[in-house]
């Protein structure tokens, strides 16, 4: 059965621009959805726990949270399911001069559980530009997705390839209690046929990268 299109969006807006059907599916059919998604993504500035983001629907209802493992060797992210199911596991590279992050299936490390690569695009940046690899893309000749933001802005979004086609955007929510918290709140809208966990992940690591 083939897989449906995915539909995303110009920059500047337009008419819907139909991406290849394994665009959509990175982690898992079960985080694509045929409509626009939008997450809350709470990130924590004062840790007293091992955890630092959480991740909802628009309703509240948890999606996804991550962990950072206590005594790990390795800057090493764990991204949980609403039953703590481990989803993902992202590894950043201790001596990388384009902080490197790999991110694998499950709790697993092993180069056959490998989903994607992300770097930054140049080693020096005024503004974040991460380039994205899938597990197959093993040249790295030509990213599968990028990633542009600003750091003071934190916002950022996300395109299919080399092209303009946008496959989520995210932005900063200020409220008067989560600057009382000590939180950071950020709004992601994920467009139809996106992976979610996939696009909650880059959050992540757009937010670790320094």
């Amino acid at each position: 059965m083939q897989q449906p299109y995915v539909y995303a969006y110009p920059q500047g807006g337009g008419s819907s621009v139909p991406l290849p059907p394994q665009a959509g599916v990175i982690v898992d059919p079960r985080y694509c959805s045929p409509q626009i998604i939008d997450l809350a993504i709470v990130r924590k500035l004062m840790k007293i726990t091992d955890g630092n983001f959480v991740i909802t629907n628009v309703h509240g209802n948890l999606l996804f949270e991550v962990k950072d493992p206590l005594f790990a060797l390795h800057d090493k992210r764990i991204l949980l399911d609403a039953s703590g199911a481990k989803v993902m596991t992202l590894k950043g590279k201790m001596v990388s001069m384009h902080d490197r992050w790999q991110v694998f299936r499950g709790g697993s490390t092993e180069p056959g559980d490998l989903l994607y690569t992300v770097k930054r695009s140049h080693m020096l940046q005024l503004k974040a530009k991460l380039d994205v690899f899938l597990a197959h893309n093993t040249e790295e000749k030509r990213c599968d997705f990028r990633v542009k933001g600003t750091w003071h802005e934190r916002s950022c979004v996300v395109y299919a390839g080399e092209s303009d086609t946008i496959v989520a955007q995210m932005h900063e929510k200020h409220t008067v209690q989560s600057v009382f918290l000590g939180k950071d709140n950020f709004s992601v809208t994920v467009y139809p046929n996106v992976d979610y966990a996939f696009i909650a992940s880059l959050i992540v690591i757009l937010v670790e990268v320094k």
